[in-house]
């Protein structure tokens, strides 16, 4: 179960990549929209697996 902590990071890296794919891509006049979206997706999946797994913390410390 260790493995969950560290699998939140695991979105925030692809999501940096994504949105640096798109920005190198922009920089050569070609709108790669679909690359933007993975990256706001997986940061957004991010913050939300950060905090569900806060949630499991305290209710695993809780009971």
């Amino acid at each position: 179960m260790n493995y969950l902590k560290f699998t939140q990071y695991v979105y925030l890296i692809a999501g940096l990549f994504f949105i640096g794919a798109f920005l190198v891509d922009l920089t050569k006049g070609i709108q790669n929209w679909f690359y933007l979206g993975i990256g706001v997706v997986a940061i957004f999946m991010f913050f939300f697996r950060r905090k569900f797994a806060k949630k499991f913390e305290e209710h695993r410390k809780n009971s």
